[in-house]
């Protein structure tokens, strides 16, 4: 009894392959997206998406009707909220409007660029969005426009002026929209804030307030410059006074050591005559001496004897009254002292 009833389920289910693969459409996904089947009824598959996904650049065979087939583009995209009509992920203005922390109006054009994970493509069909556009629109939009909002509104008015701070803010956006997005099947690649604009009366006091900043920091570098040449002129300056204090030193220890050499030339020719003085003095003193006793008085006779040799010499005898006496000439002295005269001659 059971092998009639297996044969004919297994020609039933022939029967049903059969006739499934003769009524099969195609479904295809281009080079950058995969595709997720939903099956709606089958009687040996479970109903409901399909956790699986359908390489890109194929071609697939299910049957009509019972089979549903999406598709996800999942290369990067850039969507673009701006103030240009005609430009961006909508038609009209859709740049960011917002304040400031100090108060200011002020609107950012952004983009942000996103893709889908492949992997998550099933779980976005089942749980969020049956294609790209309204995964934009119901997702990645307005998640994107709030936390881009909110960062860039801790800035003050003139931070939006400092790159640095722009490209901070973006980062810490790229950060928390990936914390939001990635559980949907998202990655944030980029946050490129664009063109800002303010309120025309205060942008144009800013504009004005950075002409005058400008010109401020202008004329503080022109001071710091003339400074900067005062301060070389002032060390040209002491350089030279320098040089001619090291010159007045070098006069006044030239000087200084000729001065010092003449005095101790003038101090030994003082010492020399001082030695001479004392030597001729002492010649003299023992000259004295000499002459002071008996072979001195003999020796000063001998030499007056010597100086009068070769002189006449006359002999005029005076009288008491200073004139001239010739009758009192002692013969006897005139005779000693022409002996004493012939001593000589003979010595």
């Amino acid at each position: 009894m059971n092998r009639p009833n297996t044969a004919t389920s297994f020609a039933l289910l022939i029967m049903a392959v059969a006739l499934s693969c003769a009524g099969c459409m195609p479904h295809s996904t281009d080079s950058t997206e995969v595709g997720v089947r939903t099956i709606k009824w089958a009687p040996f598959a479970k109903s409901g998406v399909e956790q699986k996904i359908y390489a890109p650049g194929a071609t697939y065979f299910f049957m009509p009707f019972i089979n549903d087939w999406h598709t996800f583009d999942t290369k990067l995209r850039n969507m673009e909220m701006t103030i240009k009509t005609g430009e961006g992920a909508h038609t009209g203005p859709d740049d960011l409007l917002f304040k400031t922390i100090d108060g200011n109006d002020i609107s950012l054009d952004v983009i942000i660029a996103y893709r889908i994970i492949p992997e998550r493509a099933p779980y976005i069909l089942e749980f969020v969005a049956k294609d790209n556009f309204e995964l934009e629109e119901k997702i990645v939009r307005p998640l994107s426009r709030n936390v881009t909002r909110d960062l860039f509104g801790e800035l003050k008015t003139e931070d939006f002026y400092v790159a640095n701070m722009r490209t901070d803010k973006a980062d810490k956006a790229i950060a928390l929209l990936n914390q939001e997005l990635n559980p949907y099947g998202v990655i944030v690649e980029s946050v490129l804030p664009k063109d800002y604009r303010f309120n025309p009366a205060y942008q144009k006091a800013i504009e004005e307030k950075k002409v005058a900043d400008q010109m401020a920091e202008r004329f503080k570098s022109e001071v710091k410059a003339t400074v900067e040449e005062y301060k070389q002129k002032l060390q040209q300056a002491q350089g030279d006074v320098n040089k001619m204090v090291a010159a007045s030193d070098g006069e006044f220890e030239k000087a200084k050591i000729q001065a010092d050499a003449y005095y101790e030339q003038q101090g030994r020719i003082a010492q020399a005559i001082e030695a001479e003085g004392i030597a001729e003095a002492k010649g003299i003193e023992k000259m004295v001496e000499a002459l002071n006793n008996s072979g001195g008085i003999t020796m000063v006779k001998l030499k007056m004897a010597e100086a009068l040799i070769g002189k006449p010499i006359y002999l005029l005898p005076f009288n008491d009254t200073g004139g001239v006496d010739l009758k009192t000439t002692n013969v006897n002295d005139l005779l000693k002292t022409y002996g004493i005269q012939k001593a000589a001659e003979k010595r």
